[in-house]
């Protein structure tokens, strides 16, 4: 018994009022299961020396008036333990531990682990529910196809599921990983501490650890959005007018932002300076694309925003992320169309070519927003590699057979 509740006290790190609290609970059980009640018991406990004491306190009666044997003694029984004892007083007798049975004593064994066990599960869902939205590092334990086991310094286990993770994430037993405390639920009797890498809020924590600005508030996070592994936007804004937010935030030749980058696996992340004005919101939100003109329809919360035709293809951005997170971020549904009083004519519409162009090649140019042949031509071969997922031969043909058709 001492060995187990010294163990318990060296290695869980509890406190000595609690481990005294606990061991008086398992024996008061014990007792009262033993004699029907355990309220007539002094229970004393010393950690420190592994001592532990049990008097029970009974009423002195006349002989043959005993009614319950753990209540009450007869007189004398009683003088035999002290022969100053008179009818009335109370006797104060210690129960050795060799009274209770080695199967009673393997009994509170158990029952003391399993209260340790509950206080320990108790006193860790309330650590982490309240670092709900804190960064966490842990060291990867165990790797397994839907979620990560990860042990916090104190050897506590957090889950990081597959859907929390930036799809390029690669983790081994060992590693060292951040996330953000996304969510802390009781499951089967037992806390469960998700992560996440993926939500918003671990990008807002990121940035509150690299830019000092933001961590005091001189700087706001008005908005995130977040493709992850992909694409980020945040909107933020400075009421101090001698702070220039997103400079702050990307720092001296993108130092701070840098690091922010790396964590997130190279994931692009545009900091754009929020504004009211939503026409001025929507035109910073969709950079680096340059906007002609904007009209809106505040009932449908549509934006109809004109480029000419070589900013198309920027504003939707590689698999139509640039748009996506623009509309998000702004609260619109924003359609993008080629200004048509700017360099169409003489255009070719790309359908046009499907006699010598693959259809799927076709399909690859329309998704970066390039349907007519000069939207095409207008960009660089290596801007179009980059934006699609075709070849540089492959382009560098579509781009002869183009080109040909102007000559």
């Amino acid at each position: 018994m001492v060995e187990t509740f010294s163990e318990f006290k060296d290695f869980k790190n509890i406190d000595r009022e609690t481990m005294m609290r606990i061991l008086e609970d398992v024996f008061r059980h014990m007792l009262a299961k033993q004699f029907g009640t355990a309220d007539n018991f002094d229970i004393i406990v010393n950690i420190d020396k592994g001592d532990l004491e049990i008097w029970r306190l009974r009423e002195i009666v006349e002989d043959g008036e005993v009614e319950d044997d753990n209540l009450q003694i007869e007189y004398s029984s009683a003088i035999k333990i002290e022969p100053d004892f008179e009818v009335g007083e109370e006797v104060s007798e210690e129960i050795k531990m060799k009274d209770f049975g080695r199967r009673e004593i393997l009994t509170i064994r158990q029952n003391l682990i399993a209260k340790i066990q509950e206080y320990e599960k108790d006193n860790v869902y309330q650590k982490y529910k309240d670092r709900i939205g804190e960064i966490v590092t842990g060291e990867v334990y165990q790797v397994w196809k839907k979620e990560i086991l990860v042990l916090d310094d104190e050897y506590i286990e957090l889950i990081l599921p597959k859907s929390e993770q930036i799809p390029s994430d690669y983790y081994r037993k060992g590693d060292t990983i951040r996330a953000v405390v996304s969510k802390v639920d009781m499951h089967n009797n037992s806390p469960q501490i998700i992560l996440s890498r993926t939500s918003p809020i671990f990008l807002e924590r990121l940035f509150e650890q690299e830019v000092p600005e933001v961590y005091d508030g001189l700087i706001t996070i008005k908005n995130i959005v977040r493709v992850p592994g992909e694409r980020a936007k945040i909107a933020v804004e400075s009421y101090d007018d001698r702070i220039d937010p997103v400079g702050a935030c990307v720092g001296m030749k993108g130092s701070r932002i840098h690091g922010i980058v790396r964590e997130l696996k190279n994931e692009n992340i545009d900091v754009i300076n929020f504004t009211s004005n939503s026409s001025l919101y929507i035109q910073r939100a969709l950079s680096p694309a340059k906007i002609t003109s904007i009209t809106f329809d505040d009932v449908t919360h549509r934006a109809e925003v004109y480029m000419k035709p070589d900013q198309v293809s920027l504003a939707i951005g590689k698999g139509g992320f640039n748009i996506k997170l623009a509309g998000k971020l702004t609260g619109y549904e924003i359609d993008v169309y080629r200004d048509t009083e700017i360099d169409t004519e003489d255009d070719v519409d790309l359908v046009e070519f499907s006699d010598e162009i693959q259809e799927w090649i076709l399909d690859e140019l329309k998704a970066i927003g390039c349907d007519t042949a000069k939207s095409v031509l207008n960009l660089e071969v290596a801007d179009l590699v980059k934006r699609t997922d075709l070849e540089e031969e492959t382009i560098l043909e579509v781009v002869k057979i183009l080109k040909a058709e102007f000559e």
